[in-house]
């Protein structure tokens, strides 16, 4: 679908040309300046290339400096970082990938049945949603008609055996690729034999590139770890962790100029199976639910220390093998290709290079974009059709000292309209700071369905801050089965 959407648009430009189905094979590179790319069938020479590749190739077809795996803590000083190596950074030098698959709940319908395969070993998932119980592990990813995207940590299908073979030979690159698919399918086998439910495997979902693979597999695995850049700023945790006192990460400057162009607030995640690995807590309680402290993509972070001609805009920013647990999430992925692409646009326009381009022109661009305008500056109360959203978003790159340490601008709220809600009405409780549940009044008064209240609302977040334990309250909103959630749009009290 994504690679449908795509073509679209580039079809909607006539001097753009897509080319798919090519693996590169050398990167052009004079000195210092990389000159474009050498395809299998292709040449393409480029005043700016831009590696987007999952694992970071150009880096290492270019002999262009990078990192791959752990740092220790003296380097950048994470409190995170282990002292040196240990049994964890030796079994994983970088996190875990998941092949990931659509399941079927085939309900009252006979499941067509699957057989493991060689390399099947049933202890290894075991206790894959104890934790959970079975219906809140299907739920996680549950899709229209039925479908289940597994996506699972816990004794799941996430593979981390010698990991280094994904920078080796085309080999031995090929044997990990087999063994995370044998892995994978091999879960779907255990779901279907030990989860109570009917479930199978969902029938043409992917094209199937690879006879020896289903079609509800998707076309390669999602890597959580790549090849990273040496840039001319490198992510570490302290990045990502909030202020003093405050619920935000600081805005980076650079020659005391704000020098953030994407966002990210993911929790930093890292993915090694079987081992707990703890790291410094950047989660915090807002609208009634987890979720990870805001913070900002430098843009010398895409641009290499003392290389023309190159950006990158993947998971092979210029980042630490720590703080890559929260940068390596696809929204903060998709929101640096979009600066990246828009970077690489504007060199060519002023016939500049990557190191020499004015970020604040760049930032503009990304924030008046006619298509679709990106923040770079993150606020809880300035969602982007708020009607003050651009003067803020200036403000803040050019008053970086006013920024607030608890990310609410002191703009006014906006009257916001739900759209594709349902009206609740039921019992508000408060169970703890920032945990909400609501009863539902129905007509099963014995059986009350319980949900855990949540909002991505801003104006809605302050509401219910202010509510009465045990009030009763209408709630326009949406439910979430994979979570128990119900996402209040608005509260009628």
């Amino acid at each position: 679908m994504g690679a449908e959407i795509f073509a679209d648009w580039v079809k909607e430009l006539p001097n753009l040309t897509w080319i798919a189905g090519q693996t590169p094979v050398e990167v052009i590179r004079q000195e210092n300046r990389i000159l474009g790319v050498k395809f299998q069938d292709y040449q393409v020479n480029a005043k700016i290339t831009l590696d987007g590749t999952e694992l970071g190739d150009l880096l290492a077809l270019g002999e262009i400096p990078h990192r791959w795996g752990w740092e220790w803590r003296e380097e950048f000083g994470e409190l995170s970082a282990p002292v040196s190596s240990n049994e964890l950074t030796e079994q994983y030098p970088v996190q875990s990938p998941t092949w990931v698959f659509l399941a079927q709940d085939y309900g009252q319908e006979p499941a067509p049945p699957l057989s493991p395969l060689p390399s099947y070993d049933l202890t290894c998932f075991q206790g894959a949603w104890k934790n959970y119980g079975v219906e809140m592990f299907l739920n996680y990813g549950r899709l229209p008609g039925d479908r289940l995207m597994m996506n699972w940590p816990i004794a799941g299908n996430d593979y981390g055996v010698n990991l280094n073979r994904l920078i080796g030979s085309p080999s031995e690159k090929q044997a990990f690729l087999t063994e995370a698919y044998e892995h994978s399918y091999n879960f779907a086998y255990f779901l279907q034999q030990e989860s109570g439910k009917n479930i199978g495997l969902a029938e043409n979902i992917f094209p199937q590139q690879n006879p020896n693979y289903h079609s509800a597999f998707a076309l390669h695995p999602y890597y959580r770890e790549s090849r990273r850049l040496k840039g001319k700023v490198t992510i570490t945790e302290q990045d990502l962790l909030p202020q003093a006192g405050g619920l935000v990460a600081a805005l980076p400057l650079f020659d005391n100029q704000v020098s953030a162009i994407a966002i990210g607030d993911y929790a930093n995640d890292h993915h090694y199976p079987g081992i707990e690995f703890p790291l410094l807590p950047k989660s915090l309680r807002w609208g009634g639910r987890w979720t990870g402290t805001p913070f900002t993509i430098p843009y010398q972070a895409i641009v290499p220390e003392n290389l023309a001609g190159f950006l990158v805009c993947e998971k092979n920013i210029s980042v630490s093998h720590i703080a890559n647990g929260s940068t390596r999430l696809q929204p903060v992925v998709m929101n640096l290709g979009q600066a990246a692409g828009m970077a690489a646009a504007l060199c060519i326009e002023l016939d500049c290079q990557p190191q020499d381009l004015p970020v604040r022109q760049l930032q503009e661009a990304l924030l008046t974009d006619k298509l679709a305008p990106s923040a770079v500056i993150p606020c809880y109360n300035l969602p982007p059709d708020h009607p003050d959203w651009l003067s803020w978003q200036r403000h803040y790159l050019d008053n970086p000292e006013d920024y607030p340490l608890d990310g609410n601008c002191p703009c006014p709220t906006m009257d916001y309209q739900p759209k594709y809600t349902q009206l609740f009405t039921g019992i508000f409780e408060k169970i703890g700071e920032q945990d909400y549940r609501f009863t539902e009044k129905n007509a099963d008064e014995e059986n009350p369905k319980i949900w855990q209240l949540i909002t991505e609302r801003p104006e809605v977040n302050e509401q219910l801050l202010s509510l009465e334990n045990q009030q009763l309250i209408s709630v326009l909103g949406r439910s979430n089965l994979g979570g128990e959630w119900l996402l209040a749009d608005k509260i009628i009290d």
